[in-house]
């Protein structure tokens, strides 16, 4: 006896005969083409709802976004080494030996890093550093021209051993920046964020770290913050 027609969600008698030669249609096709053994968990693609056909352009756009998503290797790390004298002068600018003022004043206050060309290495840049020695007679505020020696429209690395002042004392201790800019290309900033993690291993020991992507995050309140909060009463001699 049909039902009658028109009703949501009821079938019809028809209806019902034709749900079950469809499903034992697609039994038969299944039983062919996988023997016992080696029968799916889910129904061969002809035998699928064709929801997925009717929307091939999201199809599409979800493959392409597959396509452009990191690999967990190529994340973890670029493959770029660090050169030699780069962990020559984190150790020297880390272990204060007893010198001569001569030497003393031949030692680095700050020292950027950079890329090679080839973008395999990272290597001392060269011309950018500032010498203890230059404190107070070529450089009246060391860490402002620190500041200035970082190019607006690429990305750095950078060790700056920081003076301050505490509310007990007088401490100095070594930061490591990595500077990436706004301005920076895209794949400039890929490769030093990626790359970082190589750098900083070479650098054992730094306590303190800073990203800075401006101007902005080289205030004196933003680096005593990163030095020790409301400890630090002041920076390279000025109050913050």
């Amino acid at each position: 006896m049909r039902t009658e027609p028109g009703v949501r969600g009821v079938a019809t008698q028809g209806s019902h005969h034709s749900n079950r030669f469809l499903l034992r249609a697609r039994r038969t096709v299944t039983s062919a083409a996988f023997p016992p053994g080696s029968r799916p968990r889910r129904f061969p693609s002809c035998c699928r709802s064709p929801r997925r056909a009717q929307h091939p352009r999201g199809e599409a756009a979800a493959r392409t976004a597959l396509r452009h998503l990191p690999c967990p290797a190529d994340a973890m790390a670029s493959g770029v080494q660090v050169a030699d004298e780069v962990c020559r002068i984190f150790y020297d600018m880390k272990v204060r030996k007893c010198s001569t003022p001569e030497e003393i004043k031949k030692r680095k206050k700050a020292v950027i890093f950079c890329l090679s060309p080839d973008k395999k290495c990272i290597i001392v840049e060269e011309g950018k550093e500032i010498l203890v020695g230059d404190v107070g007679v070529t450089v009246t505020d060391p860490f402002k021209h620190f500041v200035q020696m970082l190019p607006e429209k690429d990305c750095r690395y950078a060790l700056y051993d920081a003076s301050f002042e505490t509310k007990e004392s007088k401490k100095e201790e070594l930061m490591f920046f990595l500077w990436a800019p706004e301005q920076a290309p895209l794949k400039s900033k890929m490769i030093y964020a990626s790359s970082k993690d190589a750098i900083k291993k070479k650098f054992q020991g730094i306590k303190h770290e800073c990203q800075a992507n401006g101007p902005e995050d080289l205030n004196r309140a933003c680096i005593a913050e990163k030095l020790g909060g409301s400890l630090v009463v002041a920076f390279e001699g000025s109050p913050v």
